[in-house]
């Protein structure tokens, strides 16, 4: 059973399944996608190059693409799991966020039962909804590895200001968005991301923001075709005349002028 999908982008689940409790083992051998495993009952060994992992109810193990591994039961208590095969763009990048890798592909038991959330891969042939569903519940397993298994790397200097600058582009709309807003989006005291920003990006905090409004102004005065109260209100400004005040100064130009010149542009062109 598998997506119907036509590239790698995104998460894609590829197929999944359950395995009562009997002596299957596979490898050694690399696969090219990743495969997520959780133990429901028993116990088994998940051999890499580099080491041996004893695994138990209630434990996972991923098996990370072109990575040679070699996976088998305890003789005397046969494991039980369930797991599912994905690939795609996102897929590293989640995994990353989890204490989950290559060198640590085992993660001991959680506070709650994840068994129970691995999603039931639809066929090839399944409505568009199901597979949108089944995606889905795909992100929210693997938000619980994020959760109860996070990397435990601190967030360096730089980080705040990149968080700071994506919390702007995500709310920059918002009329009553404020630099105390934006400290505590990023969990970090003002004057500290204060001075951080303004190492990062040679800008204050309230200044950058002023420019990403203008910047985006900008761009809706040149291809949306809104009105300049409409574009004022998409970029955080109740008032029409304060905007076209800030919009002036930075530009030179009132917001009239700029879409009108920029009309002009494109006649000429």
């Amino acid at each position: 059973m598998s997506y119907k999908a036509n590239s790698n982008k995104g998460l894609i689940g590829v197929s999944n399944g359950y395995k009562p409790p009997n002596l299957h083992k596979w490898g050694p051998g690399v696969r090219d996608l990743y495969a997520l495993h959780y133990i429901i009952s028993g116990q088994g060994f998940l051999e890499t190059r580099r080491s041996t992992f004893p695994l138990k109810a209630g434990d996972s193990f991923v098996i990370f693409p072109h990575a040679e591994v070699y996976y088998y039961p305890d003789p005397q208590d046969p494991w039980e799991y369930t797991w599912i095969e994905f690939k795609g763009e996102e897929a590293s990048r989640l995994l990353s966020l989890t204490e989950l890798s290559p060198d640590k592909p085992v993660v001991p038991e959680a506070p709650m039962n994840l068994g129970s959330l691995f999603p039931i891969i639809p066929a090839a042939d399944a409505p568009p909804f199901e597979i949108m569903r089944a995606e889905a519940k795909l992100r929210l397993l693997l938000s619980y590895y994020m959760e109860h298994y996070p990397k435990n790397a601190a967030i360096r200097p730089a980080d705040y200001a990149e968080l700071a600058k994506e919390y702007i582009a995500n709310n920059y709309w918002q009329t009553t968005i404020t630099v105390s807003d934006i400290a505590s989006a990023v969990r970090i005291e003002r004057s500290y991301l204060f001075r951080l920003f303004k190492d990062a990006t040679g800008l204050s905090v309230s200044a950058y923001l002023a420019s990403y409004r203008i910047r985006r102004a900008c761009e809706l005065l040149r291809t949306s075709g809104l009105t300049v109260k409409s574009v004022a209100y998409s970029v955080g400004y109740q008032d029409q005349l304060h905007f076209s005040r800030v919009f002036k100064k930075a530009t030179s130009h009132t917001p009239t002028e700029y879409a009108m010149l920029h009309a002009a542009r494109v006649e000429r062109q």
